[in-house]
């Protein structure tokens, strides 16, 4: 009996944490043990979790098994893209090239801006009146 070889990548996108890992097979890609489709219903979203495999012209030849929690469905898409990119870096250090250049392993660091005191939010203020 052979073990499956498994290839694990880690993605976060704001504050959602995705473990995925990919393993040689048809293409099928399983959020959270449920069809890419079911788990994301906008094309946007479905289209950024593909971008890595698309990039490297590996669609179709890997299995993908994401976990993600937290977050937006937005930021887990972009979680999720992370993860794929480090997991094909991991299969084929070949990939590195055209995955750089879809700037797809680098993380992106934008965060939601603090709210401030004496301020409605991070940047609004309360409405101010002269006289």
């Amino acid at each position: 009996m052979t073990a499956e070889q498994y290839y694990w990548g880690t993605g976060r996108r704001k504050s959602s944490i995705a473990r995925v890992r990919i393993k040689k097979g048809s293409g099928k890609i399983m959020v959270n043990d449920k069809e890419l489709d079911i788990y994301f219903p906008i094309d946007r979203d479905r289209g950024v979790v593909r971008l890595p495999l698309k990039t490297t012209k590996t669609f179709g030849e890997f299995d993908v098994l994401a976990n993600v929690t937290g977050g937006g469905i937005t930021g887990q898409a972009g979680a999720i893209s992370l993860g794929i990119a480090r997991a094909l870096f991991k299969s084929n250090p070949t990939h590195v090239e055209s995955l750089r250049d879809g700037g797809l392993l680098t993380r992106d660091s934008r965060m939601k801006e603090r709210k401030k005191y004496g301020r409605k939010g991070a940047r609004k203020s309360f409405q101010w009146t002269k006289r």
